[in-house]
This record gives structure tokens, sequence and C-alpha cells, in this order.
């Protein structure tokens, strides 16, 4: 008689390091002929690796997992399985509160989760990913964890401490990554710019990011979460050196006042960080700066607010995201509690976005006339839609490209910029 084997259904909450995770388990389950199902109602178990970042993320993952549950009570679902960052930081909690989830597992537990799934853990498929980004661009984490001591963050309670992957291990799952028709690596790690410290001794993202350039069939390589404090300025030498490294350096600030610096516990002065920053661009012409904001923090003056608003005016970031301060339980900044109101934290996050999508526009007006070199991600309409190498996938602005269907998604194409918005570009073939 024929086994009938589960249909298994993935969600993933949160950032780029948990769809990684996803991806890897994936690679065992697809390895092991598991049936992997795209729609959550044709599912007989249901895995949410689930985000415990801040209280948006943690909300979203109890919501998705208590849909789960719903579901399973009504008789679509057999099993309801937890992973990830939620139930690594509060197993406890939610075994009590949420007992009808059948298995909790923290980030670090890939064979119980498969084994809990009745598969078998295959040593050989170590480091397999089933991709589940467009075939053309993937993620690569280089590490795990972090040992900052960030007031703010619950990474470590999550993650644990930094751990660099072996620098061969690295090379090799690019390598395997290029073969699966992957043109852009973006690097990813909770403190990329830590890497190899832990391992060799010293910080060898340089050497790293040397080698990656050196595998065939790669096109870009683009570097996120870059750690501002002690950062290693030997890097910028490579992005001067190969053409392959995108111009575009993830760097999450945080704050600029001293006084949020210091509390934050990040490291770095204001004046270090604006000097820092400066290097960079005058370092690597052409670079484009992304950045994270926390605004709200408990110390956070208005006098500190405003020295924020000076500091984006002044360093004028291409791409800028801000986050609204999260009280989180076990972080040291907890103890100073959560004195902002959630309205003016949605207002001084408003006032800051403003700032940004003013310099944002005029960054883009300047490209009208430019030709750039675009790698298109998907069809829209008329559109071929895609991003230059000053852009992350998912996170940052993209080029609408009129090209009459020539360019197949997944390839680079020239295209001139005719037309900008505050957060979009709009081009055509060039000639």
């Amino acid at each position: 008689m024929e086994k009938i084997t589960p249909k298994i259904h993935v969600v993933t909450l949160g950032c780029s390091k948990n769809l990684v995770d996803t991806e890897v388990l994936l690679g065992q389950l697809v390895g092991n002929d598991a049936q992997v199902v795209a729609e959550a109602d044709e599912a007989d178990i249901a895995v949410i690796n689930t985000c415990g970042f801040i209280e948006a993320a943690k909300q979203e993952s109890l919501d998705a997992i208590l849909e789960a549950i719903q579901r399973k009570n009504e008789g679509q679902l057999k099993k309801v399985v937890v992973m990830g960052c939620l139930s690594e930081r509060f197993a406890a909690e939610l075994k009590k509160e949420i007992p009808e989830v059948d298995a909790y597992f923290g980030s670090h537990h890939l064979k119980e989760v498969v084994r809990e799934l009745g598969i078998d853990y295959k040593i050989e498929l170590l480091g397999e990913r089933h991709l589940t980004t467009p075939s053309h661009f993937a993620y690569l984490k280089i590490s795990e964890g972090c040992d900052n001591p960030c007031s703010f963050c619950a990474i470590p309670l999550m993650r644990g401490g930094h751990r660099s992957k072996p620098f061969e291990e690295i090379i090799a799952e690019a390598r395997r990554l290029t073969q699966l028709g992957v043109k852009e690596l973006n690097l990813i790690g909770q403190d990329s710019t830590y890497y190899g410290l832990d391992l060799y001794g010293e910080r060898r993202l340089a050497n790293l990011l040397e080698q990656l350039c050196e595998v065939d069939g790669l096109e870009w390589i683009r570097l996120l979460y870059a750690y501002p404090a002690k950062f290693p300025k030997e890097i910028l030498q490579v992005y001067r050196q190969s053409d392959k490294l995108c111009r575009y350096l993830d760097i999450p600030v945080q704050h600029s006042s001293d006084e949020v610096l210091k509390s934050m516990r990040r490291g770095i002065s204001r004046r270090a960080l604006r000097d820092l920053l400066l290097e960079i661009k005058e370092t690597v012409p052409g670079i484009a700066l992304r950045t994270t904001l926390i605004v709200g923090y408990p110390t956070e003056s208005e006098r500190a607010f405003q020295d924020l608003c000076d500091f984006v005016r002044e360093v004028r970031f291409h791409r800028l995201g801000v986050f609204n301060y999260s009280q989180e339980e076990g972080t040291t900044a907890f103890a100073l509690g959560d004195p902002i109101p959630p309205e003016v934290k949605e207002e001084r996050r408003s006032i800051i976005m403003q700032i940004q999508q003013v310099i944002s526009t005029e960054r883009n007006e300047e490209l009208i006339g430019r030709t750039l070199k675009v790698l298109i991600d998907r069809r829209e309409g008329e559109f071929a839609v895609g991003r230059t190498e000053w852009d992350a996938p998912e996170i940052d602005q993209e080029v609408y490209v009129i090209d009459n269907g020539v360019v197949e998604v997944g390839n680079f194409c020239l295209a001139t910029v005719v037309d900008a918005t505050e957060y979009d570009l709009y081009a055509e073939i060039a000639p």
C-alpha cells in the first residue's frame, strides 16, 4: 500500500535571514521528496517561521499562529509547527498561552523541525537550499547572531552571539547558487562587518568579498547590515577594485544624537559616524548609502530628534527606513520604560520620511537622461520592472522600463531614465 505523505506549507515572517532559514528547511524537505505546497488551504501541516524583533513583528507572528490553530480546530490542518525567533525567545510563554501548537522550536533546531515533520534529516543535504526568491537573485548568510551590546535590540536573545560561517562554506554555497542561475548575491548577517573575528582572530570581510568576486557567473554582490562601529575600512578598496561589488552599502546608524547613541550603546559618536559616512562616499564615488533609524527611543528629547533631522539632511542618504522604538523585554533599555507616546513617535517618523522624500526626489530627478544597468525582476503590464545596483530587492526603489517585451525576467539591460518620482524611476531601453 502506497504511503500517503502529508502536504506541508511553510509561512516565513520577518527578515531575509529568516527567509534563508526557510530555504534551508525546504532544501531538506524537497531533497526528501516531501510534498511542499504553496497554498495554505492545500496543506495538512503548517510550519510558521516566526519573527520576534519588535512588537509589530511579534503580533504578526502571533496572528499567523492563531490563524493556523483555527484552521486546525476546524479540521483543515492536522499539525501546526512553530519555529524561529519568536519561539526561541518566548517558548515557555507560547506553550502556556497557545498549547494547541504541536511543537515549538527555536532558531537553531533545523534537525528537530525536519524530524517533527516525519522527514529523515540528511547530512548530505547540508548547505542545500530551495530558493523562494526569483531564480536570478538570492540571499547568502555569512554569519549568525550578534555580539554588539545595543540597548534596544533583542537579536542576541533570539539568535545568540556572533558565529561566522566558515570561509570555504560560503564560497561553496555561492558557487552552488550560481549553478541555479543566481546572478545577484545579497550578503546578510546580523553584523556582516564582524565577519571572521570569531573564527580567524581578525575581520576577514574584505578577503571574503574579494573571493566572492572571483566566482564565475556572479554579476552583482551586495553587502547589507554593516555595523558602523569599528567598520573595516579595508573593504572600501575592494569596492574600488571590483565592478561586481554593487556601489551600495546598508549601514544602519539608528540615530545621530550623542546622548541617544550613548544610551543605545552603539559604540560610536555623532562626529565619528559623520566622518565615517563621508569617508565612505569619498573613497567609493557613486556609492549609495542605505540606513535605518529609530525614533522615539526613551532618551530622545526634542533636541535629540532635531539633531537627527539635521543629520539626515546633511548626509543625504540614498535609501532610508524608520522604525518607531519598541520596548523589548530582556534588553538593557527596557528599564528606561517607554515614555514617548505612540502618536509622538509616529509624528517623528513621518517628519523624517518627509525629509527623505525630498532628498530622494532630488536624487532621482538628477538621474533623468542617464543610462543605467538594470536587473529585471518581473513584468508588470507594459513594463519590465527591475533595479539598479543602488537598490536591494524588496526594500528599495524600482525602475519601470518600457521595453516592448524584449528583456526577459532575470536578465540585465541598459535603460535610459526618462522620468522620476520620489521612489521610482521610469526608463526606456537604451538605443
